[in-house]
């Protein structure tokens, strides 16, 4: 169990460091989606992977599971949700102002070799 969750941490942050360096918002916005997803995944991860032990321990129960590490997660992932909507409406407000959602420099470059007062 512990190889598949580290293999699935180890693929989201490949993915979502991959989607980051893309030219583009969406994709860039995705990506940071997706290593948030990994960091999640790898707090919960830290508290012990247990199945079917109570997250508080008592006389019956042989072990128990951090509740701690399921609080930051639940915070982190409400957290990440409105960072996202936020990162959303701005890349969308640049859109509008621009009308391209390149990040690159490529843009950058075709505004300065542009005669002041001519638009293309």
């Amino acid at each position: 169990m512990e190889i598949l969750v580290a293999s699935a941490v180890g693929v989201m942050t490949a993915c979502g460091i991959y989607l980051v360096l893309r030219r583009r918002t969406f994709p860039v916005i995705v990506g940071l989606a997706m290593l948030s997803y990994a960091v999640n995944v790898f707090i919960f991860a830290s508290g012990r992977l247990a199945i079917g032990l109570p997250p508080i321990l008592t006389d019956q129960a042989r072990g128990y599971t951090d509740p701690l590490t399921q609080a930051l997660v639940l915070t982190a992932i409400v957290i990440s949700f409105g960072m996202t909507a936020l990162i959303v409406m701005m890349a969308l407000g640049a859109f509008l102002e621009t009308g391209d959602d390149n990040i690159g420099m490529e843009a950058d470059a075709k505004e300065s070799t542009q005669k002041p007062g001519t638009a293309e």
